[in-house]
């Protein structure tokens, strides 16, 4: 081991002698002695060239600002902001005032442990978890706490969970549900049955801004996308047949918009819920469109790459 590395916990530090005369001590942190010996080097070679190296110190920084911080963040970059936003709620109610530093393995499992105890589903549980070590992956970036820390979190693994269902639909069912749909909620449900677009997506579709029927694309920008990335999905006849049906308002920018307010649509749960009940399909949610997209797909002898790829973000 060379001279000058030492380990402190977990995490490896080096001791050099200053310019002036002085012994500093400063962390790697990081729990490989490599890096422990590319920094020890590195202030070597600084003080071999007569320059004080400046040390890399994380000042303390609590939960509550990474939660403020990472609000800011997320609004404007992600759709799912309004979620998180809650989701940071709850934690912030949790954690507080607790500095970053001292979270560890045993804080983030008494976090899964009490929302088991409130008889939170294994899914639920494992989103909030999914937040919280992104937080602190955005911390480590922002040099807010150090990668060790960042490492405990990572060690609480999620919940397993069996809950989850893959439900999609026949094209008998599919043909039997677009019958049943409301005249303004049918080539809403058309075009996600073509497109294998989430709802967000559809009910923000423009005319000028996303829909290009001379070449035969929906452009989705990176605004309008979970994963924030720029798709381009392809219009097939049906899907332009329908879209070609749609009368379009001038002072209307949307596709699919209420026709009194001009506005588009927030939501289409209680027209879709009453086209399930009228086409007697059962245990059935709209993303399972998105399921249903991808299986005709597949049933209709398109290679699981395209599938993998019209699919994706």
């Amino acid at each position: 081991m060379a001279t000058g590395i030492y380990k402190r916990s977990t995490v490896w530090w080096i001791r050099y002698t200053g310019l002036d005369g002085k012994q500093k001590r400063e962390s790697s942190f990081s729990k490989k002695f490599s890096d422990a010996q590319l920094l020890f080097a590195d202030r070597q070679q600084a003080i071999g060239k007569g320059e004080e190296p400046e040390i890399k110190k994380i000042s303390n920084h609590t939960f509550r600002e990474l939660s403020e911080k990472y609000l800011t963040w997320i609004y404007g970059r992600q759709n799912s902001a309004k979620t998180k936003g809650y989701i940071i709620g709850q934690l912030l109610s949790v954690f507080g005032d607790i500095l970053l530093k001292r979270f560890n393995v045993q804080l983030v499992d008494q976090l899964q442990t009490d929302l088991i105890s409130k008889e939170y589903k294994p899914s639920s549980n494992n989103k909030i978890l999914n937040v919280l070590k992104h937080m602190f992956r955005k911390a480590t970036e922002w040099e807010m706490v150090s990668e060790d820390v960042l490492k405990r979190i990572y060690k609480v693994k999620p919940l397993r969970d069996d809950s989850k269902r893959l439900r999609y639909l026949s094209k008998e069912e599919c043909q039997s549900l677009i019958n049943a749909c409301d005249p303004h909620l049918m080539p809403i449900v058309i075009t996600a049955l073509n497109t294998g677009c989430r709802r967000s997506e559809i009910l923000s579709l423009e005319w000028d801004g996303n829909i290009d029927l001379k070449h035969g694309f929906i452009l989705l920008n990176q605004d309008q996308t979970k994963n924030s990335e720029r798709k381009e999905i392809p219009i097939n006849e049906t899907l332009r047949t329908t879209l070609q049906s749609i009368t379009r308002r001038l002072d209307v920018p949307y596709v699919f918009y209420d026709h009194v307010t001009g506005k588009p649509y927030q939501d289409v749960k209680r027209s879709f819920k009453t086209a399930l009940r009228r086409s007697g399909i059962k245990d059935f949610h709209f993303h399972d469109l998105r399921h249903t997209f991808a299986s005709l797909l597949v049933m209709s002898g398109v290679d699981i790459t395209t599938v993998s790829r019209l699919f994706r973000a």
